[in-house]
């Protein structure tokens, strides 16, 4: 069996990376005495891939909304018993999760790990789905779409997202909506199993105190054999630069207004390093702005309009891209107008480059830290490698940084035409 062995001899820290003869891609990221082992499956399939060309197809394929997180919930159910049931029998920690542009299946656990791979490894590849089971599912799912309905924080995010995109399914909820999901049947669900959970489209990833030959082959005797059956053609609506709606208002019982706001970004066709560098540079302008260090912070948080719950992120992925950055606030207008004097002041003076280099030092210790995480590395590696990028890829664009390029991310990220406020808050 053949693998790649790449040393990240800086970090002290090496990658085995292992295809197989199916497409899947495998990573083991040995971490000596660690007490906890984590390994992941993941398909890049999520909530936004309802509408693609089946390989072999010519034209479209189009499904219901939150088909990807229904499918999640089915693959847990096995002819002989539930999955959860067999991971807690072996005394693994099991979950799974679907996003945007992903779903993960995953387990955690500190003895038995080749019994709890095993099974990771059989569940995701054979999914058991009766028409009576996705009747059963459906009503399961609607509770869950009424529960996140019904949550401020949920809605003000989602709210958001409405405010960006005219047409992107990115602004639509993960899990559907009761129509959407009245909509799927069992043979929609095995249609996007067999477009999507092709290995060639999957990743594995091994992190902890593992032996890397024995995980791959493990991975070889336990995969199915299969072609790799050619590019999945995803199709997205095209959105112009625009924003969709500048404000968007929402009325429900919260004892403090909640609030998002930020800027969407047509900066998304951007491959390999130069994604990870794009986004570093967003999330680190966001710290000089507005993190807590800042000026900027300090005064809100003084005057009372901002507190704890104060965070920002940005997310750039292959179709869209946007910064988000909120909390509670008794008058998020004035947080807005505040933000965008601070902008316009950096615009006028410029960007303070001691402030740049501190931040970016800090950025790189947080990290780095990740690095002690079974889990968090496990994630970082799922996420950047859909970008064709690795965590430790990430580290050398830290090094590579600087502050000129900085600066030209900040005059096309912040342009104040392209922010936008979403507001959650008591009508009384």
């Amino acid at each position: 069996m053949r693998y790649e062995t790449l040393e990240y001899k800086k970090y002290d820290e090496v990658m085995y990376k292992y295809e197989h003869s199916s497409g899947l891609n495998c990573i083991v990221i040995p971490k000596k005495g660690y007490y906890k082992k984590h390994a992941t499956f993941s398909t890049h399939y999520g909530s936004i891939d309802n509408k693609f060309i089946i390989p072999g197809d010519t034209e479209p394929t189009e499904v219901p909304d939150g088909i990807a997180h229904f499918l999640e919930h089915k693959l847990f159910e096995q002819k002989d018993g539930s999955v959860m049931d067999k991971f807690a029998a072996l005394g693994s920690r099991p979950n799974a999760f679907t996003i945007f542009n992903q779903t993960v299946y995953l387990f955690s656990c500190t003895d038995k790990f080749r019994e709890n791979f095993e099974l990771l490894l059989n569940f995701v590849q054979n999914p058991y789905i009766t028409e009576e089971s996705v009747e059963k599912e459906k009503s399961i799912i609607g509770q869950e779409i009424n529960m996140y309905r019904d949550d401020p924080g949920w809605r003000v995010t989602f709210n958001l997202l409405e405010a960006f995109y005219r047409e992107h399914p990115v602004k639509k909820d993960i899990a559907g909506t009761i129509e959407s999901i009245s909509k799927i049947t069992r043979d929609t669900l095995y249609k996007c199993y067999e477009t999507f959970y092709h290995p060639s489209n999957m990743l594995i990833t091994v992190v902890g105190d593992v032996d890397k030959d024995e995980v791959f082959e493990q991975i070889e005797k336990n995969i199915n054999a299969k072609e790799d059956h050619g590019e999945i053609k995803r199709i997205y609506p095209e959105e112009n630069t625009e924003l969709h709606k500048a404000y968007v208002e929402q009325n429900m019982p919260v004892p403090t207004p909640l609030f998002y706001m930020g800027f969407k970004d047509s900066n998304y066709r951007l491959e390999g390093s130069e994604t990870i560098k794009y986004e570093l540079a967003v999330k680190l302008l966001l710290a000089m702005l507005i993190g807590k260090s800042s000026e900027l912070y300090g005064e809100l948080y003084d005057k009372g309009l901002i507190n704890a719950s104060f965070e920002y992120d940005f997310s750039l992925e292959s179709s869209y891209a946007y910064s988000m950055l909120g909390g509670e606030s008794v008058n998020p207008e004035a947080v807005k107008d505040s933000f965008i004097k601070e902008i316009k002041k950096q615009q006028k003076n410029g960007l303070n480059q001691h402030a740049f280099e501190r931040l970016l030092k800090a950025s790189k210790g947080r990290y780095l830290r990740q690095m002690n995480s079974v889990e968090s590395i496990a994630r970082s590696f799922i996420n950047l490698f859909f970008k064709s990028v690795t965590m430790f890829d990430y580290l050398e664009v830290y090094d590579t940084m600087n502050f000129d390029y900085v600066s030209e991310v900040f005059n096309r990220h912040f342009d104040i035409d392209r922010l936008a406020l979403s507001v959650v808050k008591n009508s009384k």
